[in-house]
């Protein structure tokens, strides 16, 4: 099952194949990952706060 590289989270392989290069299994960030965003090739910390 394909994980977050950031915090371990378990994401469903729709939300991989959608967020992750053919190449790569896990998401580098999930939706769960309220602090962090992809910000191109990279991930960054979010610049604003993110409330659920």
């Amino acid at each position: 099952m394909p994980e977050c590289q950031n915090c371990g989270a378990f994401v469903t392989d729709a939300y991989a194949r959608v967020f992750t290069p053919r190449d790569v299994d896990d998401p580098r960030v999930c939706p769960d990952c309220q602090d962090r965003i992809r910000d191109g090739a990279d991930v960054r910390e979010a610049r604003s706060p993110r409330d659920p």
